[in-house]
């Protein structure tokens, strides 16, 4: 299995984890940065560099970019939104002019075929296969391109890790793609 995909297991297992601000627990709490940061242990281990405490309205009081840096350091670059594969992570910033601060692991939103795989192209893939599983389609090496993204999980605040639609509205505000690498 490729490392998106599993980034896409991983993900759906924390979809309905409670949001908590700081938190990165699977089940028990976490923000946006705390489910990459859940993801990444479950994919590698340990967590590349320590989080420090923030506060919720960091990125308007810091001014830097550093989900972007952090990202930067530990991801690889996509280049744009039509590179992106399910399983990658993106970042989005709420305002031109502040920095980026929140986090989510772009996805597909289920077949209307609930992922029987009629192979009519309806999710973008003629071969017949189970194009819906795991919030993310079909990922084997032969078929790794499809349509773009239509959705992403994410913690938001005031409710819980969800699979949310990527409507223009969430779209217009992506700051950056990245793909989690296959090793560190």
């Amino acid at each position: 299995m490729s490392v998106n995909a599993d980034v896409l297991v991983i993900a759906g297992t924390w979809i309905g984890t409670p949001y908590r601000h700081q938190g990165a627990v699977k089940g028990v709490g976490c923000d946006c940065l705390g489910l990459v940061r859940g993801i990444w242990r479950e994919l590698y281990g340990a967590e590349p560099e320590v989080v420090p405490a923030y506060a919720a309205d960091w990125a308007e009081r810091a001014g830097e970019e550093r989900l972007m840096a952090a990202a930067g350091r530990h991801f690889v670059d996509v280049l744009s939104f039509e590179e992106s594969l399910p399983g990658d992570l993106v970042l989005f910033r709420f305002r031109s002019h502040l920095a980026a601060k929140h986090a989510g692991i772009l996805a597909r939103l289920p077949c209307e075929d609930g992922g029987r795989g009629r192979g009519d192209g309806d999710c973008g893939c003629n071969c017949g296969c189970d194009w819906g599983g795991a919030y993310g389609g079909h990922l084997s090496d032969d078929h790794r391109r499809g349509p773009p993204p239509d959705a992403f999980i994410h913690a938001y605040e005031q409710s819980a890790v969800t699979l949310s639609a990527l409507v223009p509205g969430w779209r217009r505000r992506i700051a950056g793609i990245y793909r989690f690498p296959e090793r560190v």
